[in-house]
């Protein structure tokens, strides 16, 4: 099933980077090669209000949807606008509370940005059919949890990420 997911981008990245053009052009490069295997929309939101230009920027590169702030406007006040005026359920990536409490608010779901880096990081699996090829030595077993149940928030959660 094809997700919507929206990415605070900088938070992803974190901005502590000498050369954060090469670390936003290597998110994007890495989202497309997710992409390609499985096919979701992606949109990733920058900021470019310490030095973006006056209007808000788009383009799309790798089939990723690549937005930044205009000049004075954070990332997170256009996540938040999208989340609010698409009317999706969209997957959002992000540790910033504040933009977790809106998606949360606006039927959204909230995956963290170092639980989504760890995605990334892994090898992708490459789904064929009915079949995911995945290296066996790599692959574990789900283990057996503790019978609590879970919140509403934390079923919408794992909904997510087993989409991811």
């Amino acid at each position: 099933m094809i997700a919507s997911i929206i990415i605070d981008g900088y938070n992803l990245i974190g901005i502590h980077h000498k050369g954060l053009e090469i670390q936003r052009q290597r998110l994007v490069d890495r989202l497309a090669e997710y992409k390609k295997i499985k096919r979701h929309e992606i949109t990733v939101v920058f900021d470019g209000w310490k030095s973006g230009s006056g209007d808000e920027s788009h383009s799309v590169t790798g089939g990723i949807k690549v937005i930044y702030s205009r000049l004075g406007e954070k990332a997170d006040a256009v996540i938040k606008r999208i989340i609010s005026s698409e009317k999706k359920q969209w997957i959002v990536i992000t540790s910033d509370r504040e933009i977790a409490g809106h998606a949360w608010a606006n039927g959204s779901v909230v995956v963290s940005s170092e639980e989504f880096s760890d995605i990334l990081g892994k090898p992708l699996k490459i789904e064929i059919g009915e079949f995911d090829l995945i290296d066996e030595d790599v692959y574990e077993l789900p283990k057996k949890g503790s019978p609590r149940r879970l919140s509403k928030k934390e079923k919408a959660k794992m909904r997510a990420m087993s989409k991811l």
